[in-house]
């Protein structure tokens, strides 16, 4: 929703800064990067689960109807373009691997936007002793972290990896580790049982 997320990453940032809402914006070009006058725009909700990939389809489907009433609306000559508020502009920057990587010391409530609004590309990533494991899906936690270092492992069982952050605890419920498919957390561990304690992230994302 212009003027807000101009750039190339305007549905991944949406959702990583937790937005509610967001839409498609049909506009004239100009030399700028998105700061053409608008033509029509229309709004979407942002499901609380739903991930970048997800919300794309959806807003394909919509960004193609508005494109064809703004084609027949300019035809017709009903249409009056409308300036932008310079002011209220945002940018979304194209997104890169390093996008990726867990912060653990941010909330758990940030950290599951992360994971939402970087799938499937390029994920959000984190190490786990030598293996890098990329976090399909996490959900915030009730669960006390006091005294506990972000990143720390505090559960590991069938309701996911439960790991501190800045603030509160993060559920790790889907991940996929090196060579392998993408898994529930509960099938990881029958095979590679956790120990609370350990420690998350640390390093950089691979190519």
């Amino acid at each position: 929703l212009l003027p807000k997320y101009r750039g190339a990453g305007p549905v991944q940032w949406a959702v990583i800064n937790g937005e509610k809402e967001t839409g498609i914006t049909t506009m004239l070009m100009d030399e700028g990067m998105d700061t053409g006058q608008m033509l029509l725009q229309e709004r979407l909700t942002i499901g609380p689960d739903e991930t970048a990939g997800e919300l794309a389809t959806r807003l394909a489907r919509l960004g193609g109807r508005l494109l064809v009433e703004t084609i027949h609306r300019m035809k017709e000559g009903t249409l009056v373009p409308q300036p932008q508020d310079h002011a209220q502009a945002t940018m979304a920057p194209l997104l890169k691997k390093e996008n990726g990587v867990i912060d653990w010391t941010r909330r758990a409530a940030d950290l599951a936007n992360h994971v939402r609004g970087l799938s499937p590309w390029p994920g959000a990533v984190t190490h786990a002793g030598e293996e890098q494991w990329k976090i399909w899906k996490a959900v915030p936690a009730a669960d006390s972290t006091a005294g506990q270092p972000p990143g720390t492992v505090l559960h590991a069982g069938p309701q996911g990896i439960l790991v501190a952050t800045g603030e509160g605890a993060l559920a790790i419920t889907e991940l996929q580790p090196p060579n392998r498919r993408r898994m529930s957390a509960a099938d990881y561990l029958a095979g590679h049982p956790i120990e609370p304690g350990l420690v998350l992230g640390g390093k950089r994302a691979e190519d």
